[in-house]
């Protein structure tokens, strides 16, 4: 069943989470500690308002097991929810709107998707891909986008199958990304 995230569900989403960012976590919180990097996801988890907030989430869960995750936004709200991340950081540039941007307005951004290892070949990150296709529809977007790494052939495939396009290439926090977009017209 798909459900929205809730605070409480912070032990069992983070580590699903942390698991779609994967280097790019540490890049984030500047450090590579993986204990302090997850204490630090926890927090923002169970806060809202910010970009990684249990409100952004949607998770997969049978048996009273969180399964698998996606951590989607109106990409036009980025900069807003990710100021109390970078503040928290004491990162002196979190109010520079330049910083790398991994979307943009005009676009309902699937932030992160994660499958429990144990779970994954059972069509759970399709049903939460298609949840968060509805969930865009449903705030009225159009265009539905997502990042995934040039290396990531699996995935590309994929999302592909899923019906989304390469709209145009992206370098994001020293990475190189397909930017993909689901055309809903």
């Amino acid at each position: 069943m798909i459900r929205p995230a809730q605070p409480e569900d912070a032990a069992q989403v983070v580590p699903l989470l942390l698991q779609a960012m994967g280097e790019l976590a540490p890049k984030l919180t500047h450090t590579k500690n993986r204990e302090t990097i997850n204490l630090i996801f926890e927090h923002f988890f169970q806060q809202a308002g910010n970009q990684y907030s249990y409100e952004n989430t949607l998770v997969f869960e049978e048996a009273e097991k969180v399964l698998g995750s996606l951590t989607a936004y109106d990409g036009a709200k980025l900069i807003e929810l990710r100021k109390p991340f970078l503040a928290y950081l004491n990162q002196p540039d979190a109010d520079d709107h330049n910083l790398d941007a991994e979307t943009q307005s005009g676009e309902f951004y699937l932030d992160s998707i994660s499958v429990h290892a144990s779970a994954q070949g059972k069509g759970i990150g399709k049903q939460l891909i298609t949840a968060g296709i509805a969930l865009g529809l449903r705030l009225g977007h159009e265009n539905i986008g997502l990042l995934v790494d040039q290396n990531n052939e699996r995935a590309l495939k994929l999302y592909q199958q899923m019906g989304f396009k390469i709209q145009n290439e992206k370098e994001f926090m020293g990475g190189s990304y397909h930017h993909m977009v689901f055309d809903v017209k």
